[in-house]
C-alpha cells in the first residue's frame, strides 16, 4: 500500500479533539479496517443518499470471481458540500477500487480510493472545487420586523483533508485552517485548540447503566440506523449537514421560526416571544421551543421531549430541557449555539458546549435516507 493511499483508521485517529461534528459519526461497523483489497468492475448505480452514499457495481475480485457488490462511501451530505455530485457515477462506467472488505459479506465493501476509467484517482475524502458563492453584499441584517436575520441555509465549516510538510497520511481540518497548516504554519495541536470541546455527558446511576447498555449497532438503540432523528443537539451537527432557517408570522400573527435540519429532513418549529409553554405537551423528538432576542442572541427554551436518545450511547427522557443560545455575529455572518442540556433521569451534570455555522455556499437540498450498511439488511 503507497504512502499516498489514505487509510479511514488513520483519517479517524487524527480527527480527534479536531470538530464536534466528526466525533457524531458511528464507525466503521463490520468493516474489516486492517485489511485492504481492490475490486475493478462496471458501475450501475450510485445512490446518493444519507447516512452513507453507496455505490453498485458488477464487480470481479482479487481472486478472478464476479459478484455483484454495494460499496460505501461518505453521506450524501458530506458528499455534496464536497462538490460530488451523482453524474460523477455514470452507470457503464469501469472502475477500479481500493478499499474494505466487509466481515460477513462478500458483496460489500468500504471505498478509500477509486478511479473512474482514465481519470485520476479519488480518495473518499477528496473536495472538488465549487462556483458557488455567498453574496451577502445585498442581505438584510434585520427583518422587517426588527428580528436579526438568520434565514437561509447554515452550515458548520468543511473539514479538509490536508498533508502537512512533514508528510504522513494528513488530518482532516477546517477549510480556512487548510493552506496554513499544509504550509506548516500551523500545527495539528493549534487547529484544534480553535475548535469546539465535546460536550460530556456525567450520567445519575441510572444513565450509567442505560449507556453500558446502549448497543450504538443496533437499529433498535440507535435511530440513525433506523433514518429516525436523534436529537436537536446531535443532529445539528452530525456529518456536517446544512440545515435551514426560515422567519416567518403564522396566518394567526404568531412569529415563528421553522428550522430544517439537512440531514434526515426533520422540521423543528420555535415560538418567538410565546410567553410560556402550553400546559400539555404532546411529547415530541423536537419537543416545545419558545425563543426570545437579546439583541443578536435567540435565547431558545425547549421542553416536552419524547423519551430517546440525546447522542449516542447517553440517553434521554421526558424530563430532558435544553436551553440554546443561537449568536448572530453581523460581520463573520456567523451562527454560534451555545447549549445546555438537563436531564435528571440520566445526567448528573448539565450536557454542555457550542458550535457555529456558517451561511453555506451549498445551498440547502432534502436527501433521502436509507440504510443500505449490509447487516441492517435483515
Amino acid at each position: 500500500m503507497s504512502n499516498k493511499f489514505v487509510t479511514a483508521a488513520v483519517v479517524a485517529a487524527s480527527l480527534v479533539g479536531v470538530a464536534t461534528p466528526v466525533m457524531a459519526h458511528h464507525g466503521f461497523g463490520l468493516f474489516q479496517m486492517t485489511i485492504s483489497k481492490k475490486w475493478s468492475g462496471t458501475i450501475t448505480k450510485m445512490h446518493l443518499i444519507n447516512p452513507h452514499a453507496y455505490m453498485e457495481l458488477d464487480a470481479i475480485d482479487e481472486t478472478g470471481k464476479k459478484l455483484h457488490m454495494r460499496c460505501e462511501m461518505r453521506a450524501a451530505a458530506l458528499l455534496i458540500r464536497s462538490g460530488w455530485s451523482a453524474s460523477m457515477f455514470k452507470p457503464g462506467s469501469h472502475i477500479e477500487i481500493e478499499g474494505r472488505p466487509h466481515r460477513d459479506d462478500p458483496g460489500a465493501c468500504y471505498i478509500e480510493t477509486f478511479k473512474i476509467g482514465d481519470a485520476p484517482a479519488i480518495n473518499r475524502n477528496d473536495q472538488f472545487a465549487l462556483k458557488t458563492t455567498v453574496d451577502t453584499s445585498k442581505r438584510p441584517l434585520k427583518l422587517a420586523d426588527g428580528q436579526p436575520n438568520i434565514s437561509g441555509d447554515w452550515a458548520v465549516e468543511q473539514l479538509v483533508l490536508t498533508v502537512p510538510p512533514s508528510g504522513g497520511n494528513g488530518s482532516m481540518v477546517p477549510k480556512s485552517m487548510s493552506p496554513d497548516f499544509a504550509a506548516g504554519k500551523i500545527t495539528l495541536q493549534q487547529v484544534q485548540a480553535t475548535q469546539p470541546t465535546r460536550a460530556k455527558a456525567v450520567y445519575t446511576a441510572d444513565g450509567q447503566k442505560a449507556a453500558e447498555a446502549f448497543n450504538g449497532r443496533s437499529p433498535k438503540d440507535n435511530p440513525w440506523f433506523a433514518c429516525k432523528p436523534t436529537s436537536v443537539i446531535r443532529d445539528w451537527t452530525a456529518d456536517w449537514p446544512i440545515n435551514r432557517f426560515v422567519q416567518k408570522t403564522t396566518a394567526t400573527g404568531q412569529k415563528v421560526i421553522d428550522i430544517t435540519y439537512g440531514l434526515y429532513n426533520f422540521e423543528r418549529r420555535i415560538h418567538v416571544g410565546m410567553s410560556k409553554h402550553p400546559e400539555r405537551i404532546k411529547p415530541s423528538y423536537a419537543g416545545h421551543s419558545i425563543g426570545n432576542w437579546e439583541g443578536n442572541t435567540l435565547v431558545v427554551d425547549t421542553v416536552g421531549f419524547a423519551a430517546g436518545v440525546l447522542s449516542p450511547p447517553t440517553r434521554s427522557s421526558e424530563q430532558m430541557h435544553i436551553v440554546e443560545r443561537f449568536t448572530f455575529d453581523p460581520q463573520k455572518f456567523s451562527l454560534r449555539r451555545d447549549y445546555s442540556v438537563t436531564d435528571p433521569v440520566y445526567l448528573a451534570a448539565p450536557y454542555e458546549s457550542y458550535d457555529i455555522m456558517y451561511l453555506s455556499d451549498v445551498p440547502f437540498q432534502k436527501q433521502p435516507c436509507k440504510d443500505m450498511t449490509p447487516e441492517f439488511q435483515q
